[in-house]
């Protein structure tokens, strides 16, 4: 039988080991030098629309030492304004008395905040402190954003011919839809934000006059960072992109960007039209699901233009008439795994024949560079085609023939891109093979279209292979 003073004895243990515990937990510091630590000295939220609540941000704050950090007041220092809103530990407010810190633990702080309108085109930074006193001693944490005034436009139609200015940045909800007949002109500079399943359907003509100083920017409306480092500009799947009907013709776009979408650029115009449909001049299209220029029966020029970071085939051409010059093709998308080759084309023989009784496809790809994560081209084997690249850098190896021409075969470009970094940069490094590699016989109209590059660089003489010239400011 067990003896009764043994059965007692453990739970005289475990009772002095909870008073211990409890002991500890009540042994709260009173000493001015325990102090927070906090994840990050200033709170960063980024650019806001103004009159638009913030996303949540996260705040820790720790007590790295052995007692109780009793915080006797936790509160935002012009709290009267109301532009920042606080949740401390599940709890929302905007003062907060007595918040303890278990020892060597901590606990989190919740942001939020919604920006009043500027009245004004020009970006304005806010700027507040959360206040943290302890034992008598006062810290901080900085809390900056900045607040973009923009014109909000949901389902808009442009019913007859328009032309907007970049005095104000313009917010899509729904879709925008150039009527047929009418234009649709953005002066130098402007700046396009579309919502979550926005997107742009042009019936019309769309005309997009940009500058390499003022680059005209078509990108979805979040701001800030997935996570630390990672910026939703890199991001896909933000708003649907734009897409021009068979009924559009005469399309411009120079030194535009077009990023974060579901399927880029999607072209459908009439193969009949007058070539090119759709002309494309030191544009930037990037970060789509879907490629990010997709031409289906009709006619494409482009110029000096980058396009890259898919999860699918970057551009995609079936049927129609297509003029490729001095453009880079690169994917090293991180956020899917890859399903297609950097340049597709469909409906270029018999064998991919879509039995759409339309032309097939007929293509130009010359002084450019083609490279990237998944393979260049699909069919690679352009026997009974109407696809020829001539002087063109690719990572595959091999050998000239009649449809590829002066080809730099197995040659790696040397981009400044750093996937581990999130840094794509598809500028070729000074030793690259492809600077001063173009061929000036296939250079029709480049000095005329595109004599700088995207970042104002002048095009050297011979110009480099790609969208760019090597940076100067950049080893």
């Amino acid at each position: 039988m067990t003896h009764p003073r043994l059965t007692i004895l453990p739970i005289l243990l475990t009772l002095l080991t909870m008073l211990g515990w409890s002991c500890i937990e009540d042994d709260i510091s009173t000493s001015a030098a325990d102090q927070p630590a906090f994840s990050v000295d200033t709170l960063r939220l980024g650019t806001l629309f103004t009159d638009d609540p913030s996303r949540t941000f996260t705040l820790k704050v720790y007590n790295r030492h052995d007692k109780v950090m009793s915080i006797s007041s936790i509160g935002i220092r012009d709290g009267s304004s109301g532009i920042f809103r606080l949740n401390v530990d599940g709890v929302s407010g905007s003062n907060f008395s007595n918040v303890e810190i278990r020892p060597n633990d901590s606990i989190f702080v919740f942001v939020a905040a919604t920006l009043p309108p500027n009245h004004s085109a020009e970006l304005v930074d806010v700027k507040d402190h959360i206040d943290f006193t302890v034992n008598g001693v006062r810290s901080h944490v900085v809390l900056k954003a900045t607040g973009c005034d923009a014109v909000s436009l949901t389902d808009y139609i442009v019913e007859t011919s328009e032309r907007w200015d970049a005095a104000m940045p313009r917010r899509i909800f729904g879709t925008l839809t150039v009527a047929p007949g009418a234009t649709l002109t953005l002066e130098a500079g402007s700046h396009l934000y579309f919502h979550d399943g926005a997107g742009m359907l042009v019936d019309g003509t769309l005309r997009c006059d940009g500058t390499p100083e003022k680059r005209i920017m078509m990108e979805g409306d979040r701001t800030g960072e997935v996570i630390s480092g990672v910026s939703f500009d890199l991001m896909s799947r933000q708003w649907i992109g734009i897409r021009f009907t068979p009924s559009s013709v005469d399309n411009v776009l120079t030194h535009t960007t077009v990023r974060n979408t579901w399927s880029g650029i999607t072209a459908d115009t009439l193969a009949t039209s007058a070539y090119p449909s759709l002309t494309l001049v030191n544009c930037v299209l990037r970060n789509s699901d879907a490629p990010v220029l997709d031409v289906r029966h009709s006619s494409l020029l482009a110029v000096g233009c980058e396009f890259a970071e898919s999860a699918s085939s970057v551009v995609r051409l079936a049927g129609g008439t297509h003029e490729i010059n001095h453009c880079t093709l690169s994917n090293y998308y991180l956020f899917a795994a890859i399903r297609g080759p950097l340049l597709r084309l469909d409906h270029s023989n018999a064998d991919t024949d879509d039995e759409s009784g339309l032309p097939y496809t007929s293509a130009t790809v010359t002084n450019s560079i083609l490279y990237g994560s998944p393979s260049e081209m699909y069919p690679a084997d352009l026997y009974d085609t109407d696809i020829y690249l001539h002087r063109c850098l690719l990572r595959s190896s091999g050998s000239d023939d009649d449809h590829f021409t002066d080809i730099l075969w197995g040659q790696d470009p040397m981009f400044y891109t750093d996937r581990t970094a999130y840094r794509f940069d598809y500028r070729p490094r000074k030793q690259s093979p492809a600077v001063g590699a173009s061929m000036t016989e296939y250079d029709t109209g480049l000095m005329t279209l595109s004599p700088v590059d995207n970042y104002g660089t002048p095009r050297a003489v011979p110009a480099a292979l790609g969208a760019y010239e090597p940076p100067a400011d950049i080893q």
